[in-house]
């Protein structure tokens, strides 16, 4: 069964923000690491039993060239990602989970 993705606001800005801070390292840093979180949601689609719970029932999928990764639950109908979050204070994405 294929799940509709939907990212809740404060993800979509972590998305947002992760790909604009690569984009003021490197010019077109910031679309490759876009283009990788596109991938990763794809995959999430397609499998998302495969990737691990790390917190109840939130789920973790890494991304590969950036330290960063998706959390995500999933639903009846739905994939809901619930932040995109790096190497900063896990507990900011604790409270959604």
């Amino acid at each position: 069964m294929t799940r509709a993705v939907g990212f809740r606001p404060e993800a979509e800005q972590e998305a947002l923000d992760i790909q604009r801070w690569y984009q003021a390292r490197q010019p077109g840093l910031g679309d490759e690491c876009g283009a990788e979180v596109d991938g990763v949601v794809a995959r999430i689609t397609a499998s998302p039993l495969l990737f691990p719970r790390v917190r109840g029932e939130t789920r973790r999928a890494v991304l590969t060239r950036f330290p960063d990764a998706l959390y995500f639950r999933l639903t009846v109908e739905s994939v809901v990602v619930l932040a995109v979050h790096g190497r900063q204070d896990p507990s900011r994405w604790h409270r959604r989970a």
